[in-house]
């Protein structure tokens, strides 16, 4: 299992890749390592947060998408009716946008420190944007 560490705000998460299920997911995001944005709550998927990517071109189709993450996994919105972006569950959450609902390629999983997304979410949703790196482990 291939991992890599995300560090978010004060928190550290190691999460693995969805190769089997995203493999072309996986390969454009491990491109971008080590890769560093901010991460804002995102109340239109309830219990996520998001990393917004503007007009960056992924290149990607969807694989292994969907509308309803759990917690734990991590979306590549591969962009279309809205931006494209990354979206990471913190608890119940239906993937959506102004324009309504949306499915990301499920393509990394949150395999280390699960007990601290609630946390950070709400961190995010009270105090603000929160850096968020995601590198090789």
């Amino acid at each position: 299992m291939e991992t890599l560490k995300i560090t978010a705000g004060p928190f550290a998460f190691a999460a693995a890749f969805e190769t089997v299920r995203a493999p072309k997911t996986c390969r454009r995001f491990r491109e971008l390592l080590p890769f560093e944005n901010k991460i804002i709550h995102s109340r239109w998927s309830g219990e996520a947060v998001w990393i917004p990517l503007d007009d960056f071109e992924t290149g990607l189709e969807f694989e292994n998408h969907t509308c309803h993450p759990s917690r734990g996994d991590i979306l590549f919105y591969p962009g279309g009716y809205s931006e494209p972006e990354i979206l990471l569950a913190y608890g119940s959450s239906a993937f959506a946008s102004k324009m309504g609902e949306c499915a990301g390629n499920h393509f990394l999983t949150i395999v280390e420190g699960n007990e601290q997304l609630r946390t950070l979410g709400e961190l995010v949703l009270w105090e603000g944007a929160q850096t968020i790196r995601f590198e090789a482990s």
